[in-house]
Order: structure tokens, then sequence, then C-alpha cells
């Protein structure tokens, strides 16, 4: 590997940005169910600035900035053009697909909560075996407009009876 390979040009991660087709039902959502914070809400509107950044000829858009318990902040864009936008519902095993991974406290109380907001499991909560995470439980949900979240609720600790 080259000196030039070597070098780390990344410093840190800065958000994660989710394209939503209403603002307000995703701030509802994310800051209402999530209990996530929201930080910032602007107009970024049309133009060749916002056409260059996002490679869209015709984009124009508003975004709100959400934050979440720690720290990470998610981008949610809702774009006002161009006319031909869609909604893509990729399935976790198709090649462009992601997901956002957040441990909770409570697995069922979160599961509750974000079917009581329209979201549905995409499984059935799975308990780790062995490794690292043994005792983790585990599942994926998947929202109206095909944004996955992975929760994962921690084992407990062992209480070490010596």
């Amino acid at each position: 590997m080259s000196d030039t390979q070597k070098k780390n040009l990344v410093l840190h991660t800065e958000h994660t940005g989710l394209t939503v087709s209403s603002l307000d039902s995703a701030i509802e959502f994310w800051c209402g169910v999530m209990g996530f914070e929201l930080s910032a809400r602007k107009t970024l509107g049309a133009g060749r600035f916002i056409e260059n950044i996002v490679g869209v000829p015709g984009a124009d858009l508003n975004i709100a900035v959400i934050v979440a318990p720690g720290g990470h902040k998610i981008e949610l864009l809702e774009y006002l053009a161009p006319a031909d936008r869609q909604v893509l519902k990729p399935r976790s095993c198709d090649v462009g697909s992601a997901h956002l991974t957040f441990a909770v406290s409570d697995l069922d109380e979160m599961l509750d909560r974000v079917e009581t907001a329209g979201w549905m499991r995409l499984g059935i909560p799975q308990t780790v075996a062995a490794g690292p995470r043994a005792g983790d439980r585990v599942i994926y949900v998947r929202g109206p407009e095909g944004h996955t979240i992975e929760f994962m609720q921690p084992a407990a600790p062992s209480v070490d009876t010596q």
C-alpha cells in the first residue's frame, strides 16, 4: 500500500441523509416516535448550486436536520422538484439498499411505537447466540417510504455472583 493510500482522508461521520416525501411527516416520526431532536429546518430552494451538489437537474428542496441521542445527525430531504421523482422500496438484499442501526433500551416497546406509526417488521426479533454480541436482540423494520432501520437491544450485563 502506498503512502497516499495509507493517509486517512475521512475525519468523521457528519450525517446520514434520507429523502422523504413529506418533511412534516418525517419530523413527526423521527422526533415524535423515535425521540430525536429537531436541530434545523430550512429551504434550500432550486438553482445551479443545489443541482451541482446533488446531481439532479431542476432540484428544489427543503431540509431538516434531526439529532439522535448520542449526537448522530440525520438530514431529511424533501424534494419539491423535479416532477419525475420516485419512491424506491428496495429489499434488504437489493444492491444499493441501506439501513441505520440504533441501540435501544427496550426492543419490544420500540417495535410497538414504530408499528403504530406505520412501520413494519421485516422478520422476527432474534437473539444473537454467540460472539461479542451474544444475548443482543435485533430486528429490521421498514417504513412506508422504504427506509430500513435495524434496532439492537444490547444484552443485559451479566451479574457476577462471586
